[in-house]
């Protein structure tokens, strides 16, 4: 029969195991929200650690919540915020940021993994033993979102005349912002976000394929009727 300080010590293996899980899943969200704009989650770390008890970043990190940092990130976000709504200027933007929000993810995860949230009281639980893991899997998680973002954006404009960019843009910023709040405070719903952005990817991409199939269709039915012609 177990003892009541064997027990104890279940309890607080459970809960160590579950802020490693809730620490793995913030910086998951922060990842795929950099991945989606690359400052909102850098924004969302600094301001909720230096106006809030929400979040509180460790020394090495201390330099995400400095008030030029975030002045910074600020304007960045704007710049970012109208060069991502025009139609071909957005494509430029993407290639530019190829570098940068996969950058932006890394320092999120890593700043993340180290800070105490409204879900971690003891952060680097799970990364206590290799501080550049959560760099490194951040730095891919955006990566990977921002293929699809640059990816899935050349669809909307083509279907859409250009018009769809804007709508589009402003779609993934709201995200974004959305994502980076709910990964600090609730983090378990971040699976949620991360499987409705691939679903919605997948789905684009097949209308793209459907797309160029039934362009294809359409030139070689002009063609046939081309060579009868000639006949």
């Amino acid at each position: 029969m177990p003892t009541r300080d064997t027990r104890s010590r279940a309890r607080v293996a459970g809960r160590c195991h579950a802020e490693g899980v809730f620490e793995l899943l913030t910086g998951l969200g922060l990842a795929t929200s950099a991945g989606l704009n690359a400052y909102i989650p850098l924004l969302a770390i600094g301001l909720l650690s230096r106006y809030t008890d929400m979040m509180n970043l460790p020394q090495q990190w201390s330099w995400l919540e400095n008030q030029w940092v975030i002045g910074l990130l600020g304007v960045l976000l704007a710049i970012e915020f109208v060069a991502d709504k025009v139609p071909i200027v957005d494509h430029v933007n993407d290639v530019i940021h190829t570098v940068i929000r996969p950058t932006s993810g890394g320092l999120a995860f890593g700043a993340a993994s180290s800070s105490e949230t409204v879900t971690v009281s003891d952060p680097a639980e799970f990364f206590s033993s290799n501080q550049w893991v959560p760099i490194v899997i951040g730095i891919a998680v955006s990566l990977g979102v921002h293929g699809m973002k640059a990816a899935a954006r050349p669809v909307i404009n083509a279907t859409t005349a250009g018009f769809g960019a804007p709508v589009a843009s402003t779609a993934e910023d709201i995200t974004s912002v959305i994502l980076a709040i709910v990964a600090i405070l609730l983090p378990v719903l971040v699976l949620v976000f991360i499987i409705a952005i691939v679903a919605l990817f997948v789905s684009l991409m097949r209308r793209r394929r459907r797309r160029k199939e039934a362009k294809r269709a359409e030139k070689a039915a002009r063609d046939g009727q081309t060579q009868q012609l000639r006949y």
